[in-house]
């Protein structure tokens, strides 16, 4: 029989079998396939926006400045909607929340499209990005839902490796001048950008196409609604329950989870830490002057993420797996943690200090050569360390794994819109060897943290109780205990 033995994990709280026991390898692999089509496109509809807004100052007759109203409200609606979304999606399944979310999303792309003036244009700029911004944290959810304890890793790098390396992909594109992306793209992508309402309703026809695919082909994956009908009371009608959404916010009074989150926070501050002022570090240094050609010295800090995530979650459910088995079927949730030194130690700090020195002092094809390895590299790292901190999060409490995903992300978002606020500044005021030394210094002494998680977990743990779960993951391991 399996035991738990820390009074952490209420067993009221498991419901139904095992995720691994639910669905078969071949419908896992389908439900990652579709919800990582959900959590890229906010990552698409974030980074198609830039590079349009000169047309649609032109087009509502306001000015560039007004329009970038618009990338404010998205930054906002993205911070508080995937902790709207999360929330509900505990409460009625995670289908239920693709289904009511992306036709949102729809209407606010069709809303943008047919804009005439510029108030309407920032009011469904809003709705459009709220509608879309739960596919990441809601995305995280499915994934804990049908993944056994030893396999989360792996699904979480595949999910998110393709979501960050599209993301910097578009960022790449953001660069390149719009005359130039009408010379390079065929005729009829995204209507060769030739007008910025093409694109949203693209983005709309998008929509529309994904509900699709998720109403019928998508089942639900929370156990809590896998209900059987047999059990169902007659005529039962769903009613619907007010919930506050930054209630998400308070899974971060649990010690270990604020002290990994801020640790990532500081890690993901990196990346953005090299690519903010790129055009102004690298470019100016490297005289490059073509933004296409700077767009590009983005991409290897984009494989960096996608290799690293594959990576840095199959290193993790390695890791699990063999603690597990030293300590005879007892698991220890921070064991996943065990093997993010080799972003928060090595590859962050480094990869951006040594970027600094080289931009400061070390000239021509080397050069350069030399800092696009650090690109990779920081990418890299910067995986090797999120990757376990989110699959940790779902491990803790996999009944509420959106929210605590969601409540992440929102911490991130918090310091790195800070942190990429000081970059420039610090730059001018200081130079980019300091910039980036600072920043590096920062990881290296938040990674303290993490050792304090690993070391002390349990006790951390038992500071706050946020409603740990668990559930019996492999029938071969009899007896398994876990750890107060």
């Amino acid at each position: 029989m399996t035991t738990e033995e820390s009074p952490l994990l209420d067993e009221s709280l498991v419901v139904g079998a095992s995720p691994g026991r639910v669905f078969t390898s071949a419908q896992k692999k389908y439900i990652v396939f579709v919800v990582s089509i959900a959590g890229l496109l906010p990552m698409v509809v974030s980074g198609t926006f830039v590079p349009t807004i000169p047309q649609v100052s032109k087009d509502l007759q306001s000015t560039d400045a007004a329009v970038s109203l618009a990338v404010s409200l998205s930054v906002f609606a993205t911070a508080i909607g995937p902790l709207f979304w999360a929330s509900y999606s505990s409460i009625y399944g995670r289908r239920l929340i693709y289904l009511f979310g992306t036709p949102t999303f729809c209407i606010g792309s069709l809303g943008v499209a047919t804009s005439l003036s510029l108030l309407p244009f920032l009011f469904w700029r809003f709705i459009q990005t709220l509608g879309c911004s739960g596919g990441l944290a809601i995305g995280a959810g499915v994934i804990g839902d049908i993944f056994e304890l030893e396999e989360r890793g792996t699904a979480i790098g595949i999910f998110f490796g393709e979501s960050i390396f599209i993301h910097m992909y578009v960022r790449a594109v953001e660069d390149v001048p719009i005359d130039d992306l009408n010379t390079a793209l065929h005729s009829g992508t995204a209507a060769k950008y030739s007008s910025w309402r093409h694109i949203h309703v693209a983005l709309a026809t998008w929509g529309v196409l994904q509900y699709l695919l998720i109403c019928f082909s998508l089942p639900e994956t929370s156990h809590s609604h896998q209900k059987d009908p047999s059990q169902s009371p007659p005529h039962e009608r769903p009613r619907w329950v007010w919930i506050n959404p930054l209630r998400c916010l308070v899974s971060l009074r649990s010690p270990n989870l604020f002290a990994l989150n801020f640790h990532s926070s500081f890690a993901l501050l990196t990346d953005f830490v090299l690519l903010v002022p790129i055009a102004h570090t690298i470019g100016a240094r490297y005289h490059i002057t073509n933004e296409a050609l700077i767009g590009a010295c983005i991409l290897p800090n984009g494989a960096g993420n996608f290799i690293g995530a594959l990576l840095a979650g199959r290193m993790s459910d390695t890791t699990v797996r063999q603690w597990r088995q030293k300590r005879q079927g007892v698991w220890v949730p921070e064991d996943r943690l065990r093997k993010t030194w080799i972003g928060g130690l090595v590859l962050c700090p480094l990869a951006i200090a040594a970027s600094g020195l080289l931009t400061t002092f070390v000239d021509g094809p080397i050069g350069l050569g030399l800092n696009l390895l650090c690109l990779f590299s920081n990418g890299a790292g910067v995986d090797f360390v999120l990757n376990p901190v989110i699959s940790y999060s779902v491990d803790l409490s996999q009944s509420q794994s959106a929210e605590l995903m969601a409540a992440g992300n929102a911490l991130r978002s918090f310091v790195v819109a800070l942190g990429s606020a000081v970059v420039m500044p610090s730059i001018q005021h200081i130079g980019v060897a300091w910039t980036n030394g600072i920043a590096s210094l920062l990881v290296w002494f938040s990674y303290g943290l993490v050792v304090l998680t690993i070391r002390y977990g349990d006790r951390m743990r038992a500071a706050y109780d946020l409603g740990y779960t668990t559930l019996p993951d492999r029938d071969e391991y009899e007896g398994v205990t876990t750890t107060n």
